[in-house]
């Protein structure tokens, strides 16, 4: 007997419904350049100055650090775990570099080799034991205040010559920024979402068990994913150093929540391994230049983290929607 002849309305659904899913991809991607775009629109109306190459460096500037931290988030989460304590490790970096880095070069750059390993070794242990990142991540972040406390327990210290020439460069057409940016957002694509590593990476959080049947660690791939955010988050404690000339324990604290909220704002997902390096390197912006917006409003600055944690919650509304229309 041949088969029945699908209904129409099951034919519909069935094309209606991978249309919906691109959309929903789509949205993913294009949500944050948009909300970059407009917040941008509505800070070149409000200071026509912000518009011009100094402008934008002014802008931006503190941008880098942040970008860096989202990235280490990224690596973080695309494990389904949070870091709790990438904010005093950044502060840890940063004490490094304004006191070791200039006094003993060489020592300095051994203990910032030790940190990446540490926090290899942090999700290794994670993995091995089957904790939660959320506690072993907390319990670190006294750890890494305690260690820059007892290196610099007051504000001090100075940045190496090349790292305060490093943020002063001034290429040509667009800010150091906007270059950082988009060689970092490249960076992140190419080893999340185009190469097979990243896959397994990735699948770390959305598939272990399917990762650990075709033949990877997971112990190994979680360490790789906690060593690439201790790379990246001293890339952004030396960032922070050389843009604020000095060192101190707490400048890395507020970098744990804003990176968080950079990744889930650029796209990212909590849990299954979704995340979006571009998006993230776009939420790095966002948060950052919601603070300058509201000065520009003249909004006091009491409102910022408020305002950051309404973005947050709008966006994972919006998330929340565009999974239903995906369906």
């Amino acid at each position: 007997m041949p088969p029945s002849p699908m209904p129409p309305d099951a034919a519909a659904a069935r094309a209606v419904v991978p249309w919906r899913a691109r959309v929903g991809g789509g949205l993913r991607v294009l949500l944050p350049a948009v909300a970059l775009a407009i917040m941008l629109g509505v800070i070149f109306h409000l200071q026509p100055r912000a518009m011009s190459y100094v402008g934008l460096r002014l802008l931006l500037n503190f941008a880098l650090p942040l970008m860096f931290a989202a990235m280490a988030q990224l690596c973080v989460i695309a494990a389904s775990d949070i870091d709790l304590g990438l904010g005093p490790f950044i502060g840890l970096v940063n004490v490094l570099s304004a006191r070791l880095l200039v006094e003993q070069p060489a020592a300095g750059t051994a203990a910032l080799a030790l940190c990446v390993l540490a926090y290899a070794g942090m999700g290794a242990f994670i993995a091995a034991r089957r904790l939660p990142s959320i506690v072993v991540t907390l319990g670190a972040s006294f750890v890494w205040l305690g260690f820059a406390l007892l290196i610099l327990p007051t504000p001090g210290g100075s940045s190496p010559a090349w790292l305060a020439a490093l943020v002063r460069l001034r290429p040509p057409l667009v800010p150091l920024p906007v270059v950082f940016a988009a060689g970092l957002a490249v960076l992140g694509h190419v080893l999340f979402m185009r190469s097979s590593y990243g896959v397994v990476l990735r699948g770390m959080g959305g598939a272990p068990q399917a990762v650990a049947r075709a033949g990877w660690s997971l112990l190994v791939g979680r360490a790789v994913l906690y060593g690439l955010a201790g790379v990246f988050g001293v890339c952004a404690g030396l960032l922070l150093t050389g843009l604020n000339t000095t060192g101190d324990a707490n400048f890395g604290t507020p970098y744990t929540l804003l990176s968080i909220a950079a990744v889930i704002v650029g796209g990212g997902e909590f849990v299954g391994g979704v995340v979006a390096p571009t998006g993230a390197v776009l939420g790095a912006f966002i948060m950052l230049l919601t603070g300058s917006l509201l000065s520009f409003m003249n909004v006091s600055t009491d409102w910022q983290l408020g305002v950051q944690g309404v973005i947050l919650i709008v966006v994972l509304g919006l998330r929340a929607v565009q999974r239903r229309a995906a369906r």
